[in-house]
């Protein structure tokens, strides 16, 4: 066999095998072919194709299954591989392995013909506040977590720039908006302060009239308004769907 291994570049297997053919050493070609394609020794890209996705499947699934191939490469990188990110790409899709593609959200500050009724906008887009209790602007945001989504809508006075009430679930509807603007005019009530005349102004969108992006106060993209004018007590059941007074109590 191994004279057949050293000699076959000089004169083939075939005519080797052929002349030791009825002799004790004969030899069949197939053989000789098999045994040498177990020594054969695998490409280095081959070799480093199987490192890198080794490390590949570990960041993946450390990270929950979620990283795509940028976030995998960085990761890579971070780690001391000097690999390229089309290789990670590559390898990624042989393995069938895949990220979690980001959410594509259409971002508005303003609102274009939105189907439930619009607040007036009292404030025209002038954020700014004299005393405290005297506008309050609302947002409602989503948060992508392991275990699913998280939804937080929260109040914050103007003039202190302070969270006066905020609520958290797991599911988004109108009652979070609500609930959050029960609990700044309960804590205003507890502290014996008079909110008449305040201003409770939230961007518009389907729950409540919150829209489903994350807006901000200093990038004022806040669009709806709706009053709440009560005494000290009062309570947040009127709807927000357009101008809502808050009834006295």
């Amino acid at each position: 066999m191994e004279f057949v291994a050293t000699h076959r570049d000089e004169h083939g297997v075939d005519p080797i095998c052929a002349a030791l053919r009825n002799t004790a050493a004969q030899i069949a070609p197939s053989t000789v072919r098999a045994h040498l394609s177990s020594r054969r020794v695998e490409a280095p890209r081959v070799v480093r194709d199987r490192e890198i996705l080794g490390e590949i499947r570990t960041v993946h699934a450390d990270n929950l299954g979620v990283y795509g191939a940028r976030k995998v490469h960085a990761e890579l990188r971070r780690k001391g591989f000097d690999v390229a990110r089309c290789s990670v790409e590559r390898l990624m899709k042989a393995d069938g392995l895949q990220g979690i593609p980001r959410l594509k959200t259409r971002k508005t500050t303003r609102s274009e013909g939105a189907e439930t009724p619009q607040p007036a906008d009292r404030v025209k887009r002038q954020f700014t506040a004299e005393a405290p209790n005297t506008l309050w602007v609302a947002d409602l945001t989503y948060i992508r977590t392991h275990s699913g989504w998280v939804y937080a809508a929260f109040i914050l006075d103007v003039f202190s720039r302070m969270v006066v009430g905020w609520q958290v679930s797991t599911t988004m509807h109108t009652d979070l908006a609500l609930d959050a603007l029960d609990m700044g005019l309960w804590a205003r009530s507890r502290a014996g302060q008079d909110v008449a005349g305040l201003i409770h102004h939230s961007d518009r969108g389907v729950q409540g009239e919150f829209n489903w992006s994350s807006q901000h106060l200093y990038q004022e993209v806040f669009d709806g308004s709706s009053s709440a004018g009560r005494g000290q007590g009062g309570s947040s059941e009127a709807p927000l769907a357009g101008a809502s007074e808050v009834s006295e109590t």
